[in-house]
């Protein structure tokens, strides 16, 4: 009966030395599963750092470009007055074209037809 008990005794012993060294085993690789949770974690918060660089570095461009636009719309402003002031002076050069081809034409209908002179004493002459 001694040795019965000393094989379940052994039996025993291998049982616990068995789930313990499982239980171990699980820990390990919950403890590894962990410490790469933890390594994947710093690594994306230091990516997230980097993206916020990133991301203060464009606010910074942006509020420039803005800064610059409000000077550009300045510019924009003197040359739509330009553009206008030009549109009415080609106005203004088209009614003087208009004008100078009536007298042109005037002059050269005068110089085809010339009208008679007459003088103080109603005789007329022709040119």
């Amino acid at each position: 009966m001694a040795d019965s008990r000393d094989d379940l005794a052994e039996s025993l012993q291998n049982l616990f030395t068995s789930v313990s060294s499982m239980v171990k085993s699980e820990l390990q690789g919950t403890n590894n599963h962990l410490d790469l949770l933890e390594k994947m974690n710093l690594r994306i918060a230091s990516e997230y750092d980097d993206m916020g660089d990133v991301a203060a570095g464009l606010r910074v461009f942006a509020e420039q470009m803005k800064s610059k636009s409000g000077g550009l719309d300045e510019f924009v402003g003197q040359m739509d007055a330009i553009e206008k002031q030009v549109s009415e002076f080609e106005a203004v050069i088209s009614v003087l074209d208009r004008y100078v081809s009536v007298l042109e034409s005037k002059i050269r209908a005068e110089y085809r037809h010339p009208h008679h002179q007459r003088r103080s004493n109603d005789s007329v002459v022709t040119d």
